[in-house]
């Protein structure tokens, strides 16, 4: 059964908005526990999750793929602004959350 359109788009978001916030406070745990900074390291950690929260929000890189072939290949242009929106939604989950881890730490996140 497939899922529908905005159930994915709103799962997109908040998987990745989950993977940045998660990943970067238990692995500063990691950092406390080393003796390194933990603040500091959640902003590594939260830049160097980027791109893995949003691999993970939209499914895995060969369901992006696959489904962008469909839509260039087999003319079907609505799978093709399914994914790209599916990518738009965990992008803007990956920003708000380092937006927020920002706000937290107070320090520049780039």
């Amino acid at each position: 059964m497939e899922e529908r359109f905005f159930e994915t788009f709103i799962h997109c978001y908040f998987i990745a908005f989950g993977v940045i916030i998660g990943g970067a406070i238990i692995g500063s745990i990691g950092a406390f526990v080393t003796g390194d900074p933990p603040l500091t390291e959640i902003g590594r950690i939260a830049d160097r999750l980027r791109i893995w929260a949003i691999v993970a929000a939209i499914g895995g890189t060969f369901d992006a793929i696959a489904n962008f072939e469909k839509g260039i290949l087999d003319g079907s242009t609505m799978d093709l602004f399914k994914q790209a929106m599916f990518i738009l939604s965990a992008m803007g989950g990956v920003k708000t959350a380092i937006l927020l881890l920002n706000w937290l730490i107070q320090e520049e996140i780039s």
